[in-house]
Parts: C-alpha cells; structure tokens; sequence
C-alpha cells in the first residue's frame, strides 16, 4: 500500500479561527485523505514542536505565530502552506481572509442602516487588522463620509493596563459625534468597546452601533447587547488550504499564488440592529421592510403600515441610501437568500419562499442580475 502523507498541523486550539480552519481540513480529509496527522492543542503563539527540526515527514500546515516557530518550519524543508497574515519572512503560499472585502462589508452594513459618521477601534499590530482598517476608512471616504480612528496599544489583546485603555477609549467615545458606527477589528475589541459606551452611558445601538470581526460565538453572545460580528469563511480557507497543500505534497513544489477568501457577511445582533436615522417616518419605514421583506411585501404594505405619502417615501429612500423603495426590499430579500444557500442545504425553490420570491425562477435571474453570478455559482463558492 503506498505511504500515508504524514502532515504536521500547527494550527490554534484556543481560538474560533484556527478551530474553524481545522474543520475544514478535517472534511477535506473525509474527502481525500487519509493522512498522518500530527495535532496539539495550544495557542497561537505557542513554540512548535522541538522535533520539527530534521523532520522527515511530507508537509506542514501553519499558523505561525513567532519567529521560533518559523525558523523550525523552515528547517523542515517540506512543502508548508501559511494560514495567518504575519507570515515571519517564511515566503510560503498562503490562505486566508479577503480582508479588504471585509472593511467595504462592514462599511456597507453600517451604510446600509442610515449612519452617516462612523469610527473605527483599529489594531496595528498585524497586516490583517490595518488592511481591514484601511479599506473600512476608504471605502466610506468613496462614499464622502470621514472615519475618526482610535489606535488601541499593542498590548490591546492582552491588556496590561486594562483600567487605563478602557479610560482612554471612553474618553474616546464621548468626543464622538453621534449617532456613530464603529467598527473594532476584532470580537475581542468589540466587546471592550461596548464596555467603554457603558462607561460613556452611549446607548447601543441607537447612539454608537458596533461591529467586531470573526464571530467568535462566546465573545458575540457574552457582550451587553450581543455583539453584530464578521462571519469568516474558516472552514473554506481550511478546506482551500489542505488541498492546495495536497498538491504541493504530490508534486514537491513549494510555490503557488497565494489565495484570498471573502468574508461569509456580516452576523447582525443587537449591537447594530438599528436605524440610524433622525427622520422618524422614514425609519419606521426602512425598519418595516428590514423586518417584513421575506414575507413578499411590497411598497403600498410599507405605506400602509407607516405616515408617509409614495412621493415622500421615494424622495427620501433615494436621498438617504440611493435606491428606491422597492430596490431595498430587493436588498434585504437577496441579502437573506445569500445567508440561507451559505449556511444550508435548502433547494431554490425553498429559498425563494423563504425570501418572499413568488417563483423561483424569477429570484434565480433578480439574484444573477444583482451579484453576477447565478445561486448556484454563490452557493459552490462559499461552501465546502
């Protein structure tokens, strides 16, 4: 029988990231495999195995997380694919986030909910935090909309001066104008920022809407209120990662372009479930529809439910997010048929009943026309 690929993983327990990562390389190897595999629990930055060093084995999977680790990986001389941004001078192939979908995505839910100020709680210690920052602030710049930004210390993650950042944040909050979006690089900032409008006595949503990244489920569900969080797509970019390291392995290659995988879109709670808009008919409105769109409503079910004449709701739709009515229940429609061919098996025609579609036929062409691709090419694209 031919030799089983012997794979060291070297790939964080302790995070929602690198446990999602391991899944998908666990279902690609239900596909595929079998390999050897080499697996700990541990953190990311903690010290790779001593005997990587001489290792006679066939490829290594990383999340490296200091140059220790690095220099190990290197040594070992096999093909390896890198799974985190700070890649210590390693030059290998890479899989990971699309960061620069991710800042527009957040830009877009924050715009999409009528706020027209926002900030950011930014981290520089990592490429991927000041690419996520850095598309945020101008992707609204696109939109003629300024970003005020706070640097949290390097230290931010594992805070050694915890009292004095969360004073130096609130402060921070309380020059804001409001009402605000923010958007923190991260679930762990997040939740410290919602911490600091509690200190600020910031309403949330209604006066600062915040949104983290990477929908760490324990993280989102403890904040007060549930913190609103970036889906990544970790299990594709573990699935992506092994096959790409597959073939790496069966041609003894060590270069390959790296591979960027967009964000699954933004998981909407409590800290961002809100309109942000001073007029109160016309947020009434757009809150309706947020909440009726799946039900197959139309324009003159929204009329009848709000104080607003057809001229009056058309002229401020189109003044505020630069649609009509009827685009932004088509908005909020597709939006949730995306969510549901993401996250579950259900058929086409399923789908359109469960976004207020009549026939399936004609949400297949409205959902081709919007996104450019067709349901099914979505689906196979964010799925494993």
């Amino acid at each position: 029988m031919p030799r089983l690929p012997h794979v060291a993983l070297l790939i964080e327990t302790s995070r929602s990231y690198g446990r999602g990562v391991l899944r998908g390389v666990r279902r690609y190897l239900s596909e595929h495999g079998p390999w050897s595999v080499y697996l700990e629990t541990r953190a990311l930055d903690s010290q790779g195995p001593p005997w990587l060093k001489g290792w006679r084995g066939d490829g290594i999977l990383t999340r490296t997380g200091g140059r220790a680790l690095a220099r190990l990986v290197r040594a070992a001389g096999v093909p390896a694919v890198e799974l985190r941004s700070t890649r210590h001078g390693l030059r290998l192939p890479w899989v990971g986030v699309d960061n620069r979908a991710l800042g527009q995505l957040v830009a877009e839910h924050l715009l999409e909910r009528g706020f027209r100020r926002f900030g950011v709680l930014a981290l520089r210690t990592e490429l991927y935090f000041r690419e996520r920052c850095a598309n945020f602030v101008e992707t609204l710049g696109q939109r003629g909309y300024g970003c005020a930004v706070f640097n949290a210390p390097p230290y931010a993650e594992q805070p050694l001066q915890w009292e004095k950042q969360q004073e130096e944040l609130t402060a921070w909050l309380r020059r804001l104008p409001k009402p605000v979006g923010v958007m923190a690089c991260t679930d762990q900032l997040g939740f410290w920022l919602l911490d600091a409008c509690r200190r600020a006595e910031a309403a949330v949503p209604e006066e600062v809407a915040v949104v983290g990244v990477e929908n760490d489920e324990s993280l989102c569900a403890m904040a007060t209120p549930p913190l609103s969080s970036v889906a990544l797509n970790t299990e594709r970019i573990g699935y992506v990662a092994a096959e790409l390291l597959d073939r790496l392995m069966r041609r003894r290659r060590t270069d390959a372009p790296d591979i960027f995988i967009p964000p699954l879109g933004v998981v909407t709670r409590q800290s961002s479930d809100v309109v942000a808009i001073e007029d109160e008919g016309l947020a009434a409105a757009l809150r309706f529809i947020r909440e009726h769109a799946c039900t197959g409503i139309r324009v003159e079910d929204v009329l009848a439910a709000v104080p607003l004449s057809r001229s009056t709701l058309e002229r401020a739709c189109r003044a505020l997010l630069g649609r009509s009515p009827n685009a932004e229940i088509r908005r909020v429609q597709l939006h949730r048929a995306r969510q549901l061919l993401a996250e579950t098996d259900l058929g086409l025609t399923e789908i359109a009943a469960r976004t207020g579609f009549s026939r399936a036929a004609y949400f297949c062409a409205r959902f081709k026309a919007t996104f450019g691709e067709t349901p099914g090419q979505y689906r196979a694209s964010v799925r494993i």
